[in-house]
């Protein structure tokens, strides 16, 4: 299948329904959802579960329960259970803008292939709406050693060739910057074709962990640790 979209999630409540119902909404219909749980106890995937039965799609979402030390280990997990051509690293509360996402991903991963380009070694990113600022956050129409440094695309609307992602798993001990380490890796290491797609791919709920000020302190530090490793 071509798109394998991955939620982890941890209590993440209403949030959850909000999340996977974005996905189901998607016009294309050639993809899975990967949900990958760390051991909820608030009842939010047993609740979802019992009010998807007969919902159109919902087939398509495959829950694993598993423990993990973080959000990077559970991403890990996630893409080891992954059968699509291409993975979407959609966090619970953050969803799909539109219902034609999946379709437009679809087309510019078409004419990639036709160009010759191996799809093996691929990354389409995308703009993000911040729900949070109301506005949409828009992506450098070009990944260079700049955009690296200051501005990647945020993870979420980034769609990430599958053996890119099992080539170079996420860095766990890097709490708040894996994410980006592994986009510095694809760039610097694999070689990684990025084709930037001008619309948005993901709704961004913001204030994660990440954002929190107890971790911006920690944020600074990653940064400089893995911008020496790569630049």
């Amino acid at each position: 299948m071509k798109f394998s979209i991955i939620t982890v999630c941890l209590n993440s409540g209403e949030k959850l329904k909000m999340t996977l119902d974005s996905v189901l909404q998607q016009t294309c219909t050639d993809y899975e959802v990967v949900l990958k749980d760390g051991g909820s106890t608030d009842g939010s995937v047993e609740r979802w579960q019992q009010e998807s039965v007969g919902v159109p799609g919902a087939e398509r979402i495959r829950v694993f329960v598993e423990k993990d030390t973080g959000i990077y280990d559970a991403m890990n997990q996630a893409v080891a259970h992954a059968e699509g051509e291409f993975v979407l690293f959609l966090n619970c509360g953050d969803i799909f803008p539109d219902s034609q996402v999946l379709e437009r991903a679809a087309e510019a991963i078409e004419e990639q292939l036709k160009a010759g380009v191996d799809l093996r070694n691929l990354i389409l990113y995308g703009d993000t709406y911040s729900e949070k600022n109301g506005v949409t956050i828009a992506s450098a129409p070009e990944i260079t050693g700049f955009t690296c440094y200051r501005n990647i695309p945020c993870h979420q609307s980034c769609f990430y060739s599958t053996q890119l992602c099992r080539r170079k798993p996420y860095t766990p001990q890097y709490r708040i910057r894996a994410d980006y380490e592994h986009f510095l890796w694809c760039f610097y290491e694999a070689k990684a074709k990025m084709v930037h797609m001008n619309f948005p791919v993901a709704s961004y709920e913001g204030g994660g962990y990440s954002e929190s000020k107890v971790n911006r302190k920690r944020d600074k530090q990653e940064h400089g640790e893995i911008t020496a490793a790569y630049m």
